[in-house]
């Protein structure tokens, strides 16, 4: 049997990490971080437990990757939802639309975006990574299409409020309506209530 090719390992690399980053935000979003171990998170994700060290310097990097992947993915599917938007509002429909996938991970998986906001308020602070730059790289396009004419003053605000947005949610005895904080951040940036994805409540 001849070897496998360069690129056949970096796709097996790749599938074994994602996997990883999946098993992760799954186990904790259901029984929280301390319960979490990364043996439970190997197995879930079918790979050996020395992997994890592989790819990742600890637990912490690895569930702040696992979020950051989850919050780019559903941001993507949020911005590429048909119908596309077009015209002139168009950029208005995709911020709306962003503010609305970051809130409703906020409401649909509380207990692993509030892990995840906890964690970056640790000594390690905020990661690096690549899932954190795809999702940095979303954001800054949508602010670009939205119309800004400074990004690079733009889209560091924009990531502040709606991770102060997240954490007013998410504030264990004294959480605010996403309701209340949405209508917040649409008339900050003159978004049509209808736009976007509306919550129900």
């Amino acid at each position: 049997m001849s070897p496998r090719s360069a690129s056949v390992n970096e796709e097996l690399r790749r599938r074994s990490r994602e996997r990883l980053l999946q098993a992760t935000v799954d186990l904790v979003g259901e029984r929280g971080y301390e319960a979490t171990t990364l043996g439970d998170i190997a197995q879930q994700a079918g790979t050996a437990r020395g992997l994890i060290s592989y790819y990742f310097p600890g637990k912490r990097q690895l569930l702040q990757s696992a979020v950051h992947r989850l919050m780019h993915l559903t941001l993507q599917a949020a911005l590429e939802r048909e119908p596309r938007p077009i015209g002139p509002g168009a950029g208005r429909e995709l911020l709306a639309r962003a503010v609305d996938a970051i809130l409703g991970l906020a409401n649909d998986r509380p207990l692993l975006m509030r892990t995840h906001m906890a964690g970056i308020l640790t000594a390690e602070g905020f990661i690096q990574c690549p899932e954190q730059q795809r999702l940095a790289q979303l954001l800054r396009d949508t602010v670009v299409a939205y119309g800004s004419p400074d990004p690079d003053a733009d889209y560091p605000l924009l990531r502040a409020l709606l991770m102060g947005t997240v954490v007013a949610m998410l504030l264990p005895g004294a959480p605010m309506p996403r309701v209340r904080l949405r209508a917040e951040l649409f008339q900050r940036y003159e978004l049509d209530w209808e736009s976007g994805n509306p919550p129900d409540d």
